[in-house]
């Protein structure tokens, strides 16, 4: 879909907005919901790594990466922000956000295959695949944060899957939430306006 350049829509009527307005107002949002969702559920799947078997542990992946956006709406709703866009313009960046959410639930569709070969390959395919939407947000919002998070994510759970091959479901987890806690105290602290 393609969006108009001079006309979008909005929640108050159509209103002409050029595509980098939308992109400066997309911008100044503190989406901080998604990434605190990010690092609890991968807190969860680091546990379940530390106690249960890889078939359960396995299912604890699954489940807790699978809820990520739903646990990313309760976080939102705690902390005041607006994820789904309720209460400002709609605007095309949100829409391709959530596209960029769609297409991180779709890499199950590689995951689960790999998986069902190497089951300790889960956090590897998961972990790396998950994190790719951080590339393109990164540009949405204009700041460098999603490179960091997309690129030193995949480069250090492909060498802590190489490393640890005893410890994947562990050390994985424990890589991912380090990621996020550094993307959530950079995004509370860069500049919105």
């Amino acid at each position: 879909m393609t969006p108009p350049a001079a006309e979008t829509r909005t929640s108050r009527g159509p209103r002409s907005r050029t595509l980098d307005e939308q992109r400066l107002e997309f911008a100044r949002g503190r989406y901080l919901a998604m990434p605190i969702a990010g690092a609890i559920a991968w807190t969860i799947v680091g546990i379940g790594g530390a106690l249960l078997p890889v078939a359960l542990a396995s299912w604890v992946l699954f489940i807790a990466t699978g809820s990520t956006f739903g646990l990313g709406v309760l976080v939102a709703k705690a902390i005041g922000e607006d994820l789904l866009g309720k209460n400002r313009a709609s605007n095309w960046f949100d829409t391709l956000f959530f596209h960029t959410i769609m297409m991180s639930w779709l890499v199950f569709a590689i995951a689960i295959p790999f998986f069902m070969i190497e089951p300790t390959s889960l956090p590897l395919t998961v972990g790396i695949l998950a994190g790719l939407m951080w590339i393109p947000f990164s540009w949405m919002i204009g700041h460098w944060i999603g490179l960091f998070h997309g690129i030193a994510r995949t480069v250090l759970v492909l060498a802590a899957w190489c490393l640890f091959p005893q410890q994947r479901f562990v050390v994985i987890p424990a890589i991912i939430v380090a990621v996020y806690l550094v993307t959530i105290a950079v995004l509370a602290a860069r500049p919105r306006s």
